[in-house]
Order: structure tokens, then C-alpha cells, then sequence
């Protein structure tokens, strides 16, 4: 299957530790543990659900994957948007993409822990409430829908980046997804 992705730091790969915005190897970044998938990474350090579509409706077009899947809203909590105003974001975003994806997986991402970069209760309890707005949302929408907040992510010091651990997990749990939506049971 070809897998296009949409998202942030933690899609692109984003190691903390780094202080020129390096990545984690390979072996370790959620889209590259999705082992017998071909997957676009479209991840983006600091990247919030896009007002300008053009970009990611080319991507769709000229990848013709058979799934996209798009994780944003973090950078938008830190932006000090509310879950609410982020649904509205992205409901306009799906709407760009979905004339021209086969099929959308909207991922809630992690929720923000407290951390060296999250140290504010209202962000904390934003990032809580993204994840019904998605699946509101993604009702409407009639797309699929995952809440990794419900994943268990290992997070860094940080509060919002996955950990090497946090990324084997979430590749894990999103191959158990895939497998659930897209291969019959024998």
C-alpha cells in the first residue's frame, strides 16, 4: 500500500536531543517502521493544519497513494488555538484533500504532557479535547479515524515529541490499524 503522510515534527522524525532540528535515523521514525508500506513522509517541524491547501492537494495528486494520513494540531495548541478552532481547520483541510485522496486516516496526536515546552494547563487540556473533535469530525467527514492518545506514547522531556521507544509504539499500533482496515481475515 502507498501511504502518504501529513504531519508535524513527530511525523517528520524530529529528535529532540538535536539542536539543528536533526532527525532520528530511519530505523527509529514511525514512517519508516511501516516496513511493508511504501510511505511519503510529508512531515514538517512545526507544521498546523495548513490554511494554504495547494502543496498537499499536488502531493495527493502526483503520489496517487492509496491512503493519506494526516496527524496535525500540537502547533496549533501552541499557537493557543482551542480544539474547537483546530476541527475547523482541519475540516476546511479535508475538504482540499479529499476530491483527491482514495482514502483519509485522521489521527488525533498524542496529548501534550507536561514538560520543558508544556508547561501551560490550558494547552494541556486543549490537546485533551482534540481527540473528540477529531472523531466528531471525522464522523462528519465519513473518514477513518485513530486517537493515539489512547496509544500510549512514550514522550521526551520535552512534552511533545515521541520518544525512540514512542515511535516504535506508534508505528506498531498504526500497523494494527492498517491491517484491521485493509486486509480481510483468513
Amino acid at each position: 500500500m502507498k501511504i502518504l503522510c501529513i504531519g508535524d515534527s513527530n511525523t517528520y522524525g524530529y529528535d529532540p536531543r538535536s539542536y539543528l532540528g536533526s532527525r532520528y535515523p530511519s530505523e527509529v521514525r514511525w514512517t519508516d517502521c511501516l516496513g511493508k508500506h511504501e510511505v511519503i513522509n510529508c512531515g514538517v517541524n512545526g507544521m498546523t493544519v495548513p490554511r494554504e491547501y495547494s502543496r498537499y492537494v499536488a502531493q495527493v495528486r502526483i503520489n496517487d497513494p492509496d491512503l493519506v494520513i494526516v496527524m496535525l494540531g500540537t502547533n496549533d495548541c501552541f499557537r493557543g488555538l482551542s480544539a474547537e478552532m483546530i476541527a475547523e481547520r482541519m475540516d476546511r483541510f479535508l475538504d482540499s484533500i479529499s476530491g483527491v485522496a482514495k482514502q483519509i486516516l485522521l489521527i488525533s496526536p498524542p496529548v501534550l504532557q507536561c514538560g520543558e515546552w508544556v508547561q501551560d494547563d490550558e494547552m494541556l487540556e486543549e490537546s485533551q479535547n482534540l481527540g473528540e473533535q477529531y472523531r466528531k469530525l471525522a464522523d462528519r467527514k465519513e473518514c477513518l479515524f485513530a486517537d493515539s492518545a489512547e496509544w500510549d506514547i512514550e514522550m521526551t522531556y520535552d512534552g511533545v515529541h515521541f520518544s525512540p521507544e514512542g515511535h516504535a509504539v506508534f508505528a506498531q499500533k498504526l500497523e494494527e490499524i492498517l491491517k484491521s482496515l485493509f486486509e480481510p481475515e483468513e
